[in-house]
């Protein structure tokens, strides 16, 4: 029996609620990517771009370290969930993605934004993970309906 996992990084709880929903969803086990040193009030603020979102978003090679990389062994598709930033994923979510071996199983990012789609995200896991089938994903609201959840299972043949 296929495994699966749902692996978020949310900075604010909306991308969380979102992760939680959809393992339910899914029937899928759940792990929050959590940041060594948590982001915070201050380090979100994009408007400041000496902030610490912004110098890492600014910054292609910043790896924020991880306070615990996690277990994707055994798992064979591991939805991946985060915040929009800078019309990508957080630089976190590189640190997770390449913390990893990735090769053989299926990637399926998912995110939350005020309205954005998740931009290059997925052209960016495809490079960071070449030995995976990587989807091309979709945004997520925090409140997104069971029945929406399990209709996005269908279409990707989970």
């Amino acid at each position: 029996m296929a495994r699966t996992l749902v692996a978020f990084f949310s900075a604010t709880g909306t991308t969380a609620r979102a992760a939680k929903a959809l393992a339910q969803a899914a029937d899928a086990d759940l792990f929050e990517i959590r940041p060594a040193v948590p982001y915070s009030a201050a380090d979100l603020n994009w408007n400041n771009k000496r902030s610490r979102s912004s110098v890492e978003m600014n910054d292609e090679s910043a790896r924020p370290e991880l306070a615990d990389a996690g277990n994707i062994d055994g798992y064979d598709t591991v939805f991946v969930g985060f915040p929009v930033w800078w019309y990508v994923e957080p630089r976190i979510i590189d640190t997770f993605l390449e913390a990893h071996d990735f090769s053989g199983k299926t990637i399926v990012p998912f995110a939350t934004s005020g309205g954005s789609g998740l931009g290059r995200a997925p052209q960016r896991f495809r490079s960071i993970c070449p030995g995976a089938t990587v989807k091309d994903g979709k945004r997520l609201s925090a409140g997104e309906s069971a029945a929406s959840l399990a209709g996005w299972m269908r279409e990707l043949g989970l």
